[in-house]
């Protein structure tokens, strides 16, 4: 049934990738994902975000599972739904900047695998390390969408925003989304933001938000009447807490207005039965955290995303400092400030996160940074809204002040896919076996090994099989 009025609210549900990935550490695998994918493609979703994010990266390093083999079986499922995935701009899925060819080629086998839609974000808002991807996907017939990472603090004005909308749909974005990482986007902010992206661009803008603060399904709502196009939830199992509204009580939380959906509740409890026992499952075992599912005020005092709290925790916890979380909680945002007030998502999360459990646990403010940290300083990860503080950039750079990068750092970068290739070649099964390793070479290489002895023992069995010795 189609939606009954003039304007039904699309959705994209993340089940498959950024619910999981909030809830259970990226652990849900491509068996748990298939048998369920058949009656997903009959609700009528907008797209299902599937991969990208933390999933690659988990793929490999810990299910033991091929990234692309996964998008593939995915794409083979589902007949009738476009599938999308996250793509941290210069970063690609990995956590520093790569050269042109590196993104170019990546885009144009996601595409080529069965991705229909990136969401492409910087974790700066550096629009300079959107255009290669943006490029390359508009090269490739794929849907180009720009994540604004939203952000709080005196910079950040319904002009910034505007503007930079503006900047996106001109270098080619096909829509827009407001990526609210850490739930900071309450329900009036959100209205008033949503007028104003309608009324500055012509492309369709979606509205992205998790759980973790309380308000995220009525900030939904006050979007929805503010015009929003499409909003991201999460099948009930895996919904709420650090992740996304449930898509249920948003389908009938809409139902015969407008904005209905037209999407039937007895398939969507179908699917939320399938996801339940994986959910229960997860609470048993302890892989998902009780403390996830709660609402966490500190994120709107502080500001800081769930997954960055989680990270932060288990840091404290190795150095046995569990009773410094408030002091390192209310060290972040001044690290930010430091840091010229960037928005808190991948990697610049973690960046700021760990300079503030540095700062707390030396006892004196940037004793000890990492290498991350002083490339945001030297300019590599692209330019913050505001400046840096000077007397940080004297203390940690000293001599090196004088290697500050201005321009778009990757311009600076030589092609990179020969050396990666001729370095991996060993390995190399399939074209985008280079791109594996290309972002993580340690963990793939180790993905390979494996592989190969897994290929080893099914080789044998088929031996022993022909020669009459049969598997007991």
């Amino acid at each position: 049934m189609a939606g009954v009025g003039k304007k039904p609210i699309k959705i994209t549900e993340t089940v498959l990738r950024d619910a999981h990935q909030s809830l259970i550490a990226t652990r849900m695998t491509t068996e748990q994902m298939l048998p369920i994918i058949d009656k997903m493609d009959k609700v009528g979703y907008h797209a299902v975000e599937c991969w990208g994010g933390a999933t690659f990266d988990a793929s490999l390093r810990f299910l033991k599972e091929d990234p692309w083999d996964r998008l593939r079986k995915l794409k083979a499922g589902f007949k009738n739904t476009k599938l999308q995935m996250l793509f941290r701009g210069q970063n690609i899925l990995g956590y520093r900047p790569y050269a042109d060819d590196v993104v170019e080629y990546f885009v144009q086998k996601s595409i080529a695998n069965g991705i229909d839609i990136i969401r492409i974000f910087d974790c700066l808002n550096d629009i300079r390390n959107l255009q290669t991807a943006v490029t390359a996907c508009n090269k490739e017939k794929g849907h180009a969408q720009v994540a604004l990472s939203y952000t709080l603090g005196d910079a950040y004005t319904l002009d910034y925003w505007t503007d930079i909308a503006k900047k996106v749909e001109d270098m080619g974005a096909n829509s827009l989304c407001i990526k609210d990482m850490a739930g900071l986007l309450t329900p009036y902010q959100a209205e008033e933001l949503v007028k104003a992206l309608k009324s500055s661009t012509t492309i369709p803008v979606e509205l992205h938000t998790h759980y973790t603060s309380g308000v995220a399904s009525m900030t939904y709502m006050k979007a929805i009447e503010a015009g929003v196009d499409i909003i991201d939830t999460a099948m009930s199992p895996f919904a709420l807490g650090t992740s996304q509204p449930a898509t249920e009580v948003m389908v009938e939380a809409f139902r015969g207005t407008e904005y209905d959906t037209g999407f039937d509740q007895m398939l969507l409890k179908e699917i939320a039965d399938y996801f339940k026992p994986m959910r229960e499952e997860a609470l048993k075992s302890g892989l998902m955290n009780p403390k996830v599912l709660g609402v966490d005020i500190q994120t709107l005092l502080y500001q800081v995303p769930g997954g960055m709290l989680s990270n932060m925790v288990s840091q404290l916890k190795e150095q046995n400092a569990e009773d410094k979380f408030t002091e390192v909680l209310e060290e972040i945002p001044r690290v930010r400030k430091d840091l010229g007030e960037p928005p808190l998502v991948t990697p610049s999360s973690q960046i700021v996160g760990t300079q503030a459990v540095f700062n707390v646990l030396f006892g004196e403010r940037y004793k000890m940074v990492n290498g991350q940290f002083k490339d945001v300083l030297l300019g590599k990860y692209g330019q913050t809204v505001k400046p840096f503080n000077p007397e940080v950039i004297d203390k940690v750079l000293g001599e090196e002040k004088k290697d500050v990068v201005t321009c778009r750092y990757a311009d600076l970068l030589e092609p990179e896919l020969d050396k990666i290739e001729a370095e991996m070649k060993q390995w190399k099964q399939q074209d985008e076996d280079v791109l594996s390793y290309a972002l993580f070479p340690q963990v793939a290489t180790e993905f390979f090994k494996y592989r190969e002895a897994q290929q080893k023992k099914v080789d044998a069995s088929v031996a022993d099989t022909k020669n009459g010795a049969y598997p007991v």
